[in-house]
């Protein structure tokens, strides 16, 4: 352990998207408050590092793309969103919403080509990995971060190839953190 949150990143390549996608968090952290979901970007942003993306571009997901203060992870979107434009959470763009380009609100910085996908809770994360695995092509790996080495953090229904993969960038992480 170390004095970061620890979160869960999946690693999705997916047919049809010409790059990685992130995942988090899908299996570890039930309901992040926006301090540990700026925390789960950080870790997130770390993986997409190691996976050789410079500047990823993380989409904190909510229902819509505008701030509803009845709507709380609207909310903390536009906070992450500040918060990286502050200098808090680096190496990477934040900027909601994902689905931005497909509504025509062509005036953000992520249109529709996000590499990381922040969700606000387990429920909404898990019902998207699992929907991804199970109806699109695609393979993909997993891990805990937050931690001194990665962690390989499966389900116990994953195939093989999913375990395999885990391990793999299990290992690219480890090397990119020396």
């Amino acid at each position: 352990r170390t004095d970061k949150t620890l979160s869960h990143v999946c690693v999705f390549d997916v047919k049809g998207i010409d790059h990685l996608l992130f995942l988090s968090d899908v299996a570890f952290v039930p309901y992040p408050d926006l301090d540990t979901k700026a925390q789960i970007i950080k870790n997130t942003v770390e993986i997409a590092h190691a996976c050789g993306i410079e500047c990823p571009k993380v989409a904190p997901l909510a229902a819509v793309e505008v701030v509803n203060p009845k709507m709380p992870c609207t909310v903390e979107a536009d906070e992450l969103t500040k918060m990286n434009e502050e200098g808090k959470i680096p190496g990477c763009i934040v900027d909601e919403p994902e689905a931005a380009f497909h509504k025509g609100t062509t005036n953000r910085k992520i249109v529709g080509d996000a590499d990381v996908l922040l969700f606000p809770d387990i429920h909404a994360g898990n019902i998207t990995y699992k929907a991804l695995v199970h109806t699109a092509k695609c393979v993909n790996g997993n891990i805990l971060t937050g931690t001194k080495a990665p962690v390989i953090l499966t389900s116990r229904s994953d195939e093989f190839e999913v375990k395999v993969n885990s391990i793999a960038l299990a290992a690219i992480v480890a090397e990119n953190l020396k």
